[in-house]
């Protein structure tokens, strides 16, 4: 490995409390922000909410803490991190570690034209030009469709590659301990103004009182399936962060700190969206238009709404731009690691690679390409199933099996205190996998 290449995979770590802000900032985006309001409203409000928390303990959690451990353990990228710590059939367990860095391929490329509507969106709600029509859900569909989006990716590009290239310590982690603790008080700011709104506290109880009524068994599959995923496991993004946290570093804590904060940032968003929905009377269960579709339509008829709108669509950007950098590093990491690239050469590469590839995912958003069909699915689409509901639920049963039964030394590289250490590994063997199978059943629709 050149001189290079080694300084930037293996000298360069996190502090303590930069690796925390880090790994918040992979495990909130657009998934707690957008995907957690609008599947909470369409299943029950706050028996979703419950669900949820729960699904978090007993899936989220162990699977996130095998991950970070299987990173610190291996000291490399998603794919060698498996290799250095399988006893045997070496080049087996690499495979998944290789699917995870593929998962992380795919998801970057379509993840990056959300996190370019939602710049699109901020910018005309700061300048009104969001509320100067009134069919919210023709002018998402002409502008997604649209050569706009492209510009915006582009600058998502640049931006993400801007971060990586700085390296960890001056870049991924001074990025997110700069940007997670504003989103952080612009959420505050924007939840405390929602909840003043008349009718309002109808959303607020909507979302924290759970009405069991309105749930079903899908609801416990999705909700499930949304503590898996709001988590950022089975891409990678956890085994490379985790390859950058000192020895030193308690894992156990770091993963309370980092699920708190996934529950924190989802909690605050819901009672940023609900008290807007009930105020103005839109619907809860408006599924994934909610936010742009829906919510303009409130912050139009809202006092000061294009300013509350900008701010609401600027933090959905500030969280899908701390996740575009976590996914991607996982793909620099496995380039630097396998090519011996050095990060620079790296990341210029796979940003540009990275911007090409979205053009078609942006363009068969309704645009000129919607009807190009594969498996039924137009690229956008396809990306995301693939990635979403067939790799990463398959890498995270891999992780689990892989910490669980194989990697006795990934095992101890948790360094719980025994009882803990028990209760993890148990979870890890006995119930982890049947509700990660469960997942890839119900998310592929095998169920």
């Amino acid at each position: 490995m050149s001189t290079k290449s080694k300084k930037n995979s293996s000298k360069d770590q996190f502090s303590s409390f930069g690796f925390i802000m880090a790994a918040i900032g992979s495990s909130v985006g657009i998934g707690n922000m957008w995907k957690f309001p609008y599947l909470a409203g369409a299943n029950g409000g706050g028996a979703f909410l419950f669900t949820f928390i729960i699904c978090l303990i007993l899936v989220g959690i162990p699977i996130l803490l095998a991950e970070l451990a299987l990173g610190r353990a291996g000291r490399g990228d998603a794919m060698s991190s498996f290799q250095t710590l399988a006893v045997r059939h070496r080049k087996f367990w690499g495979f998944f570690g290789l699917l995870s860095v593929i998962a992380a391929f795919l998801i970057i490329t379509f993840y990056m034209v959300v996190t370019g509507w939602t710049f699109q969106y901020a910018i005309g709600s700061f300048t009104g030009n969001l509320y100067r029509q009134t069919d919210n859900a023709a002018y998402f569909a002409q502008f997604a469709g649209g050569p706009l989006p492209l510009v915006y990716t582009v600058i998502t590009v640049l931006i993400t590659g801007a971060v990586l290239i700085k390296g960890v310590s001056k870049g991924i982690e001074l990025f997110n301990k700069i940007l997670i603790p504003i989103l952080a008080i612009l959420l505050v700011v924007l939840m405390i103004d929602a909840m003043s709104l008349s009718g309002g506290m109808k959303g607020v109880e909507f979302f924290l009182k759970p009405d069991f009524s309105l749930f079903t068994i899908e609801s416990t599959l999705i909700a499930l399936g949304q503590a898996f995923f709001s988590l950022s496991l089975g891409m990678g993004a956890m085994i490379t962060y985790g390859s950058y946290v000192d020895k030193s570093q308690s894992l156990g804590k770091a993963t309370l700190a980092v699920s708190l904060g996934n529950i924190v940032y989802a909690l605050i968003a819901g009672l940023i969206i609900f008290p807007i929905t009930f105020a103005f009377g839109l619907e809860p269960a408006a599924g994934p238009g909610l936010i742009f579709v829906a919510l303009p339509t409130a912050f139009a008829d809202m006092p000061f709404g294009h300013v509350i709108g900008g701010t609401f669509f600027v933090l959905l950007a500030g969280a899908a731009l701390t996740s575009c950098v976590s996914v991607l590093e996982v793909i620099v990491a496995f380039v630097i690691k396998h090519l011996n690239w050095t990060r620079r050469k790296s990341v210029i590469v796979l940003s540009i690679i990275t911007a090409v590839v979205a053009i078609p995912v942006s363009l068969s958003v309704g645009g000129p390409i919607a009807d190009w069909k594969l498996f039924g699915k137009g690229v956008f689409d396809l990306f995301d199933f693939t990635a979403s509901n067939i790799l990463l639920p398959v890498v995270g049963l891999a992780v689990t099996i892989f910490i669980g039964y194989i990697s006795k030394k990934g095992a101890e590289e948790a360094k719980l205190n025994p009882s803990l250490h028990r209760i993890w590994i148990s979870l890890l063997r006995y119930v982890v996998p049947v509700f990660v199978i469960l997942i890839f059943l119900y998310s592929t629709g095998l169920i």
